[in-house]
């Protein structure tokens, strides 16, 4: 799923640039996982796994926001190691 992401699907978001994290990034949940791809370098990695029956996900700076059909969970961009 690296090309070709659709950014209108709620299991997708896109990190804008000067957001406060992730910017220009493509943030996805594909196969139970919360992913992230960068299209410049063409590298994804995981961030987050053991997901059931996500709805949609939305980031507001550097939370991503993942909401699941019984519960949300808040996920902390800021708080990643390089």
């Amino acid at each position: 799923m690296m090309d070709g992401f659709d950014l209108e699907s709620a299991l997708v978001c896109e990190g804008i640039i000067g957001d406060g994290c992730g910017g220009g990034r493509i943030f996805f949940v594909e196969d139970q996982k919360l992913q992230v791809y960068d299209p410049f370098t063409k590298e994804s990695r995981v961030l987050l796994g053991d997901l059931k029956n996500v709805i949609r996900i939305s980031k507001s700076g550097c939370i991503i926001t993942i909401e699941e059909e019984r519960k949300n969970t808040e996920f902390d961009l800021s708080t990643l190691k390089s």
